[in-house]
């Protein structure tokens, strides 16, 4: 199987999951690779996943989130859904589309102090970056 040249990643929001795994993949694979992100609604760009990011380099401020009904998911080679309800809407908006899902966990549910949430946003970073590594078979930047 060849790898996806284009790939959308969805998760409920568009503003945390999606957006750090498009913007993480994006740096990965380069220009070559058309990448982008959208959430079942579109909600508001959260500031802790800014942070996480720009920690290790990446400009996330920029980004705006979107609703998957403002894109055409079947036209993607991949599509990848983080949340329950972006893989249950998937389903329904590109029957025929290659989809993998991969559950993780919305950090906005993490409690405790400021710094016991962002190590809650990390730990999806990491774990999205993982992912990213090991299924496009990608070194880090």
């Amino acid at each position: 199987m060849s790898e996806p040249n284009s790939i959308l990643f969805v998760c409920t929001m568009n503003a945390v999951r999606s957006p750090i795994a498009a913007a993480l993949l994006h740096g990965l694979a380069g220009e070559g690779t058309k990448v982008d992100s959208a959430g079942v609604e579109a909600g508001e760009l959260d500031p802790l996943a800014v942070e996480v990011m720009k920690e290790i380099g990446i400009t996330l401020s920029t980004h705006r989130p979107r609703c998957l009904s403002d894109l055409r998911p079947d036209s993607y080679d991949l599509v990848v859904t983080l949340s329950r309800e972006a893989q249950q809407r998937i389903q329904d908006a590109a029957p025929g589309a290659a989809i993998e899902y991969w559950p993780v966990t919305d950090p906005t549910g993490a409690e405790g102090s400021r710094e016991q949430r962002l190590l809650a946003y990390r730990a999806v970073r990491d774990e999205l970056l993982n992912k990213l590594k090991t299924r496009f078979h990608l070194a880090a930047a």
